[in-house]
């Protein structure tokens, strides 16, 4: 008897059908039993008639009970009474602290300008309401400075909308249909789990799955091959692959002569890239590499599954454009359970949500853009620093001078977001946030390392208690999440703090007073476009999802189709051209001003060789299997499976610095230092390291985390992040007594500490 079963005929308790609100493609319908008498959440589980969820939910997930019924929740709003970062707070009334804040903003305002507030947000939760809903219409409305959320996937983004025209790709059931299926850049176990079961059943029928990562991932343990890469280096790895394709003629002709635009040129770029000189740079023999090719060009379906990692570098666009030209030439896009598939959201871009977030609040439409990656330079007071925040997402994007700059920040909104822990160049964030003449309000469900920060911490509920509607980026499925339970304690939706915000500040629309079931359920009815047919309010409530009004199977790419200017795959791109790029496909490797954790191509007498600063090393920090940015970090039982940070290290590396298992080790570079756990392991390429993330700085050892030595610098496009692309020191720290390697103290703040000499 499955749960669903068990509970429906369980008089005493009702089922509740929601939706996960996290950063995750697969974005599950999950169902809930609820008390009737006492009104509890008793148990979660996935939702068996979905047909993604399949009635499975992820190991974060399925302890969502635990998260939402922490002892550690916060109930009733708190303002600060201590020195920001102190996290010293007491509870105050809703009247209170709205009317507060309200007479702060509005100083701000008349003094500052309303550009001197800014919104922050990114991926708490993921819902159409609780995200940019209501928050939209009210800073619209303020005035205030605008945010690019450009800290995920913005890089990866741009370089397939070149080539593509639309995040468009292959469908996750189809995935199962492949005969050779690439997971590219892909932790699909820990980050896209939902999709493993179509990978593995085409496994069943004689697929072969290939992962290529830095590390030897759950994903690689679980597959048929892995291809180690050296990080930032998948570009040339692609461009070789193509050389080849095209030089032994494995290409379909017919496809790009009828649906590619740029092939002569693209054949000229890549003549130069031969296996041999990808090797040198990729890591991977160049043998390999030459049989990679003709087994992709030659096996029919063939699937590549690409993901955020790749694209987190300096050349990090370029790198995805380059990958994602491979399907066009050799024609996989023709095939079910052929193509790429890097997101599906472009599906659900094309949903109106104008009527949602109210663009037209706004008096100024022009008023300024942050990029959420320079955080740190945004809070600065420096005009220069703050010119530098500017979203500028293209080569041809100046930066800003004189009154383009606009006012120093003064009020910081944060919602849905950690930044203390999540962005980059921690110690630049966290200066801005310890100003005292920053205004910062805190949306949240636990005191985060942010919420220490804050003047006033508002309480916010989890997705069991409020509604929202929700969008996947891995599937092609519309989600509707109904509340299970009433909100705790004094705790409120997102959408009802904004409301009550708006209020007070005397805003009278219209739009402030609707209720959150009318402005989803108007939302919805308000869409035109044919694959929103489907997705009616009736069926949302009845079934809690619905597909996309699309062809089964969907082969968006068969006959071309592309939504490109030029209506095709673009290999040339006049558009790349314009805003400043290299119109073809590239390595990634220098692209927009070296990365300090590119690898550089330098002349020998021999080939062309990657020469890294022998003393330092790559670092990359994917998500830890059980967390999800910091979402799940307060989890106790989820904390407890991951134990403590680390610092992966090949034995190799471990041994040029005399570095054992388990020893402490200090990771640093000009930006900061952090103290992590050495794991020596050969699961990882030589030359890089690997810190799993995200853990709050209040849980790490010496209250700093590895976002310390990630950069703020932005990818070569949409501005992104470059959290990948970190060189970084390493050296054991020693026992202050002994001298030698400590393994026990970690604990010990880093002053009490000794660094061994003579590395790096």
């Amino acid at each position: 008897m499955s749960r669903l079963e068990f509970y429906a005929n369980d008089p005493s308790v009702r089922v509740v059908t929601g939706a996960c609100p996290h950063d995750c493609p697969d974005t599950c319908s999950w169902q809930v039993a609820v008390q009737r008498e006492s009104g509890a959440a008793i148990a979660i589980w996935g939702n068996a008639s979905h047909p993604i969820t399949q009635g499975a939910l992820c190991g974060k997930v399925d302890r969502y009970l635990e998260r939402t019924y922490h002892s550690g929740r916060l109930t009733t709003p708190l303002r600060r009474v201590g020195p920001k970062g102190s996290g010293r707070f007491e509870p105050v009334t809703w009247g209170t602290a709205l009317g507060e804040i309200a007479n702060r903003l509005s100083a701000i305002v008349e003094e500052w300008g309303s550009q001197a507030v800014l919104p922050y947000s990114y991926s708490g939760t993921l819902g159409y309401l609780q995200g940019e809903g209501m928050a939209a219409r009210f800073f619209n409305r303020l005035g205030a400075s605008k945010l690019a959320r450009t800290i995920c996937s913005e890089a990866g983004f741009e370089g397939y909308l070149y080539t593509l025209g639309a995040t468009l790709g292959t469908a996750p059931e189809d995935f199962a249909h492949a005969r050779l299926i690439l997971i590219w850049g892909s932790n699909t176990l820990t980050s896209n789990l939902h999709l493993w079961q179509f990978i593995q059943a085409a496994r069943k029928e004689g697929a072969r799955v290939i992962v290529i990562d830095p590390a030897r991932t759950r994903t690689a343990r679980a597959a048929d091959e892995w291809l180690p890469i050296h990080p930032g280096t998948d570009g040339a790895l692609a461009l070789a692959m193509m050389h080849v394709i095209i030089g032994e003629t494995l290409h379909d002709a017919d496809y790009v002569d009828k649906y590619t635009v740029g092939y002569e040129q693209l054949a000229e770029r890549v003549r130069e890239w031969t296996p041999e000189r990808a090797a040198a740079i990729t890591g991977i023999p160049a043998a390999r590499i030459r049989s990679l090719a003709v087994e992709y060009a030659t096996t029919r379906p063939a699937a590549i599954r690409i993901n955020y990692g790749m694209q987190r570098h300096a050349g990090g666009g370029m790198a995805m454009r380059t990958v994602a030209c491979l399907p066009a030439l050799v024609g996989s896009w023709r095939e079910r359970g052929g193509g790429i598939q890097l997101s599906a959201s472009g599906g659900f871009r094309r949903l109106d949500v104008t009527g949602l977030q109210r663009p037209d609040l706004r008096r100024d439409p022009t008023a300024r853009t942050i990029n959420m990656n320079r955080l740190g330079d945004a809070l600065a007071l420096d005009p220069a620093r703050i010119a530098l925040s500017h979203y500028r997402p293209r080569p041809i994007d100046a930066i800003p001078t004189g009154a383009e700059i606009g006012p120093p920040l003064k009020a910081l909104v944060v919602y849905n977001a950690n930044p203390a822990a999540a962005n980059p160049d921690q110690s630049a964030v966290l200066a801005g946030l310890g100003r005292e003449d920053l205004f910062t309000v805190v949306l949240e469900q636990f005191q985060t390392d942010t919420a220490n920060y804050a003047d006033y911490i508002l309480p916010a509920t989890t997705q069991l208690e409020h509604w929202d509607l929700h969008r996947a980026y891995g599937h092609n499925y519309l989600s509707l999440n109904r509340p299970a339970i009433a909100p705790l304690g004094q705790s409120l939706p997102n959408s009802e703090i904004f409301r009550r915000l708006a209020g007070a500040l005397g805003y009278s629309d219209g739009c402030f007073r609707e209720d959150d079931e009318t402005i989803l359920r108007t939302l919805i009815e308000a869409q035109t476009r044919p694959e929103f047919a489907t997705c009616g309010w009736d069926t949302l409530l009845a079934d809690g999802f619905a597909r996309l009004n699309l062809p089964d199977p969907y082969l968006p790419f068969a006959q071309g189709n592309y939504p490109t200017p030029s209506g095709k795959c673009e290999f040339y791109s006049q558009r790349m051209a314009a805003d400043g790029y290299d119109p073809l496909p590239g390595s990634g490797i220098g692209e927009r001003g070296l990365g300090t954790g590119d690898w550089e191509e330098v002349s020998s007498s021999a080939t062309q060789s990657p020469v890294p600063n022998p003393q330092s090393l790559i670092c990359i920090s994917p998500p830890a299997h059980s967390f999800l940015n910091t979402s799940f970090g307060v989890v106790d039982r989820l904390r407890g499976r991951e134990k403590e940070p680390v610092l992966q290290m090949h034995p190799l590396d471990a041994a040029a610095r005399q570095i054992g298992d388990s020893d402490t080790v200090r990771v640093w570079n000009g930006l900061g230092e952090v103290v992590l756990t050495a794991r020596v392991t050969d699961d990882l390429i030589p030359g890089t390291v690997l810190a799993p993330g995200i853990w709050w700085a209040s849980h790490s050892p010496d209250g700093r985390n590895i976002n310390q030595i990630t950069r703020q610098d932005e990818a070569d496009m949409g501005g992104g992040a470059c959290f990948y692309d970190a060189q970084v020191f390493v050296a054991p720290v020693l026992h202050p007594s002994t001298g030698e390697a400590d393994n026990w103290q970690r604990k010990r703040k880093p002053e009490s500490l000794l660094v061994a000499s003579g590395i790096g």
